[in-house]
């Protein structure tokens, strides 16, 4: 089926601009796990058994939309790297970088709006509203490091599980038009994403598995304050909390800024803690998973869950 849905995914990119073909050829070359048509392929094998043209339209439009969000937040970010590679606002400059990212989404409306496929546009269109949400929640929270632990969930829901929550609606919505059915795989989805977003927060310290390795400090260096950080300011004294903040607060971080965060989060269980909280939201979408029949595409979501909280990047 990945096979397959590769193919819709390049014939949706296809344009007969010069310049926008060379950058598509480097886009998908680089293309990461493949991870959200996954779940919208197996969400329709899970629920109905097998998967129809509709599935794998929708599995393509999610992922032009993905690979959308992601050129365009490289360019929010200013950063040069994606996975290792130099990212396309990099190469080619961040207007091209963004009317590319406009191309993208396009293409992935106008092959919904082609084939009516006008609920799964619907669906994917909540996203996007909820994504942008959810991102200038954060920066905005990100500016006066206000941040509690409820609002983190809120935040995440909207930036990262949403999209994971579409994943699943729509795959479903693909082969059955029980609207209930939809809503339930969406919040299957969503509980996931969830646990996805805790793990990237872990990655950002190092966490592999349950092993702390070199942290990446990335969210550090840009002020995101990610759940081992509430927790860790939440048990903290004010003095420590205030001395914390002073050094979260500064513009450019040095190596011994990112090590003095690292061990304080560690000391005050921020990174026991979140993993907790992730592998409590991963059992909670497998217990989901149970109400729906036996079958290999439901047992394989269940391995997609283990995946996501143990992978390493």
């Amino acid at each position: 089926e990945l096979k397959i849905f590769k193919e819709y995914f390049r014939s949706a990119m296809q344009t007969r601009v010069g310049m926008l073909t060379r950058i598509l050829r480097f886009v998908l070359k680089r293309k990461g796990k493949e991870l959200r048509p996954t779940l919208v392929l197996l969400s329709a094998k899970a629920v109905n058994g097998e998967v129809s043209s509709k599935t794998y339209r929708a599995a393509a439009l999610i992922e032009l939309l993905h690979t959308a969000t992601l050129i365009h937040d490289d360019v929010v970010d200013d950063a040069n790297k994606r996975r290792g590679f130099f990212s396309l606002n990099a190469l080619w400059k961040n207007k091209i970088a963004v009317l590319v990212g406009d191309f993208l989404l396009s293409r992935g409306l106008l092959m919904a709006l082609e084939y009516k496929d006008f609920d799964i546009l619907e669906i994917t269109s909540n996203a996007v509203k909820l994504m942008s949400e959810g991102e200038l929640q954060q920066m905005e929270k990100a500016r006066t490091y206000n941040l509690d632990e409820a609002l983190y969930y809120e935040i995440i829901r909207k930036k990262t599980a949403s999209l994971f929550g579409v994943c699943l609606q729509s795959g479903t919505a693909s082969v059955s038009e029980d609207k209930e059915l939809q809503q339930f795989m969406y919040n299957i989805g969503e509980t996931i994403g969830i646990a996805f977003q805790i793990k990237d927060d872990l990655l950002d310290y190092g966490i592999t598995k349950n092993d702390i390795g070199k942290p990446k400090g990335i969210d550090l260096k840009e002020g995101k304050i990610t759940l081992p950080l509430i927790h860790a300011l939440n048990r903290s004294t004010k003095s420590e909390r205030r001395k914390m903040l002073a050094i979260i607060k500064k513009k450019t971080k040095t190596d011994a800024d990112i090590k003095t965060i690292t061990s304080w989060v560690l000391q005050h269980k921020g990174i026991d803690y979140a993993i907790k909280e992730m592998n409590k939201y991963a059992e909670k979408a497998k217990q989901m998973l149970n109400e729906l029949p036996g079958s290999p595409a439901r047992e394989a979501l269940k391995n997609v869950i283990d995946y996501v909280i143990t992978r390493n990047k």
